[in-house]
């Protein structure tokens, strides 16, 4: 609201008062999600032993079944392309989670694996 003012009615004794405001309107910005934002993965995750080594065999396991795929037909280098991204991607959402924007870097990677341990042992008991 930029201004407002009161104006008095034509009737003295009336309680009523004409009230003028000037408003100014802000449009908020709708953000989709999906497609159009870039998916930025947590990559700390690959400083632990363990996820490095699991990320390496789903990661040989998807490119193993690209391989095969492509063998068994003639493909344009468009898909091709996008089968790489898609095997790269789809190992990153297994064995990675998305980066937050809140991450502290006091949390390890331990603990972390404590903390995603903890909810599925809630959830559960929660299913039960």
């Amino acid at each position: 609201m930029e201004d407002e003012r009161t104006k008095r009615g034509a009737d003295i004794a009336s309680d009523h008062h004409l009230l003028v405001a000037k408003m100014k309107l802000k449009l908020k910005m709708h953000w989709t999600t999906g497609q159009t934002t870039s998916q930025k993965f947590n990559t700390t995750f690959l400083l632990d032993t363990d996820k490095l080594n699991k990320f390496k065999i789903v990661l040989s396991n998807k490119f193993q079944a690209f391989h095969d795929l492509l063998n068994r037909e003639g493909t344009l280098m468009e898909s091709n392309c996008k089968g790489i991204k898609e095997a790269i991607t789809s190992t990153c959402h297994e064995v990675l989670d998305h980066k937050k924007h809140h991450h502290n870097e006091w949390i390890t990677v331990d603990t972390l694996d404590k903390i995603q341990e903890r909810r599925n042992k809630k959830a559960a008991i929660n299913t039960n």
